[in-house]
C-alpha cells in the first residue's frame, strides 16, 4: 500500500447540521484510524482538510501560518473544529511515529457530480436557475467566497501527494467574487429568468474566503488554470442533465 487518502466527511453546513456527532466522528476517530493504517502499512497519509479552519478569517486572504478564527460550539463547529483536530493528529503521527503525512486545506470546489441537494453556493444556485426558481442569496451576497475546479483540485492533490511536505498547503483559486456576483454569472450562463431573494445569513458564515497560494506555487508549483466562468459552464452542463 502507498498512499493512504483520507476524504471522508460531509462537507457542506445541511450535511453536517444534520449528522454532527457523524461528522465529528468520522474526521477524528476516522482520521486516527486511517493514520494507524497508514503507520502499519508504510504508507504516505493525504488528509482532505479544509478552509473552514480559518473559520470567519480576520486576516485575508488566508495563508497557512494564520490560525484561525473559529467558534468551537457554533453549529458549524463539529466540522470545523473536527479538521482542525484531524490536522493534529497527522502532525502527532509525522512526530511521533515519523509517518509520511500530507494536509490539504481545500478551499471552494466545483464540478460535475456535485449533489443536486448539497446546499452550498453553486449547486444551489445552479439548480434555481435551470429551474426557473428565485435564486436565494443569504445576506446582502457581498460575502466572498473563491471557486477552485474540480480538475485543477485534483491536479494539486496529486502533486501535493508527490512533492509536498507534512505541513499544510492551500489549495484554491484566489480569483474571489461575491457570493452576490457569482449569483448573477450563473444565472446569466443558465440563460435563466430567475430573480435574486435575499434571505438571512446563517450563523457564523464567514465573510470572506479567498486563499493565499504561495505555498503551493513554490513548493508545488501549482496554481489554478481553468477561469471561472469556464468552470462554471462545465459545472452547468453537468446539472442540466440531472436536474
Amino acid at each position: 500500500m502507498r498512499y493512504v487518502l483520507h476524504f471522508a466527511s460531509p462537507a457542506s453546513p445541511p450535511q453536517y447540521d444534520a449528522n454532527p456527532i457523524h461528522t465529528l466522528k468520522v474526521v477524528t476517530v476516522g482520521t486516527m484510524n486511517m493514520l494507524g493504517l497508514a503507520k502499519a502499512k508504510g504508507a504516505t497519509f493525504l488528509l482532505a482538510s479544509t478552509s473552514e479552519v480559518y473559520g470567519d478569517p480576520l486576516v485575508h486572504p488566508q495563508p497557512e501560518t494564520y490560525w484561525g478564527n473559529v467558534n468551537p460550539i457554533g453549529p458549524r463547529g463539529c466540522y470545523d473544529e473536527a479538521k482542525r483536530a484531524a490536522e493534529a493528529f497527522a502532525m502527532a503521527y509525522k512526530r511521533a511515529h515519523s509517518v509520511d503525512t500530507r494536509i490539504i486545506r481545500i478551499f471552494n470546489t466545483h464540478g460535475p457530480r456535485m449533489q443536486v441537494s448539497d446546499g452550498r453556493a453553486v449547486p444551489n444556485f445552479m439548480a434555481q436557475a435551470i429551474r426557473g426558481e428565485p435564486i436565494t442569496v443569504y445576506g446582502d451576497g457581498s460575502q466572498t467566497r473563491s471557486l477552485c475546479y474540480i480538475s485543477d483540485l485534483v491536479r494539486g492533490v496529486i502533486l501535493n501527494l508527490e512533492r509536498g511536505d507534512e505541513l499544510p498547503v492551500n489549495l484554491g483559486n484566489p480569483h474571489e467574487v461575491t457570493v452576490l456576483e457569482l449569483a448573477e454569472t450563473i444565472v446569466r450562463l443558465a440563460g435563466s429568468k430567475s430573480k435574486i431573494e435575499h434571505r438571512e445569513l446563517p450563523v457564523d458564515d464567514p465573510k470572506q474566503r479567498q486563499p493565499d497560494i504561495t505555498r503551493a506555487r513554490k513548493l508545488l508549483g501549482w496554481e489554478p488554470e481553468v477561469p471561472l466562468e469556464e468552470g462554471l459552464k462545465r459545472t452547468l452542463d453537468y446539472f442540466r442533465s440531472v436536474v
